[in-house]
């Protein structure tokens, strides 16, 4: 098998790990945790907190595993950088979404 797929299989496998994780945040009791190692703050509505948070895992799963099509590229190629500088942009959209909206409408 070519290497190139490898890594394309490897990186949608971390994707869909991200993905499973929204997906587990809807069926949670608890409110489900954001950063790591740290406690979650007091949420008001923790049905509706876990929803949001869910989705936002979902949507960055997706766009992780979208953001890999490059490695099926040669083995040199630029657009590798898409990948390198979409992730990179995504995360910090990802957590500036996640303090600005998710956070100040279900803290307690």
């Amino acid at each position: 098998m070519d290497g190139n797929i490898i890594g394309f299989i490897l990186w949608v496998i971390f994707g869909c790990i991200i993905t499973g994780s929204g997906i587990i945040a809807f069926f949670s009791k608890k409110a489900v945790g954001f950063w790591a190692n740290t406690e979650s703050f007091p949420v008001k509505d923790i049905k509706g907190y876990n929803y949001a948070t869910g989705k936002l895992f979902i949507l960055y799963g997706v766009i992780f595993i979208v953001l890999g099509l490059p490695l099926l590229g040669d083995q040199n190629t630029p657009y590798i950088i898409f990948s390198i500088l979409g992730i990179m942009a995504e995360t910090i959209a990802i957590m500036s979404i996640y303090i600005l909206f998710i956070e100040k409408k279900y803290r307690e």
